[in-house]
């Protein structure tokens, strides 16, 4: 089965970084899109960063310049590097897989992991 496990989550300093991680299983990883939604508390889920199977990504204006989403097909991973974070980008983030035809939001997310920007 369709299986997406975060990590890489934490306590950062403002300007600090972080490197989020997604362990993909239980598909054929390289055909599908990926993105990497965030929810803060009391706002909607937003997709901050995705990239499909060809390598084209593509971002929140609020984190341009400052978020990198990576994939390693012969990993099965899909990787978020957030750099100069700022307090506002705290919120729980889930990585998500694309639909078939590489739309967002797919149907299977992981748990989700606590990204919290604090002095």
């Amino acid at each position: 089965q369709v299986q997406l496990v975060d990590s890489g989550g934490g306590l950062v300093q403002p300007g600090g970084s972080l490197r989020l991680s997604c362990a993909a299983s239980g598909f054929f990883f390289r055909a599908y899109a990926m993105g990497w939604y965030r929810q803060a508390p009391g706002k909607e889920r937003e997709l901050v960063a995705s990239i499909d199977d060809r390598g084209r990504t593509n971002y929140l204006d609020s984190v341009k310049g400052r978020a990198t989403i990576t994939r390693d097909d012969a990993e099965k991973m899909v990787y978020l590097q957030m750099d100069s974070l700022k307090v506002e980008d705290t919120a729980v983030y889930y990585c998500n897989r694309g639909t078939a035809a590489n739309t967002f939001p797919g149907t299977y997310w992981g748990q989700g992991t606590q990204v919290t920007v604090s002095s």
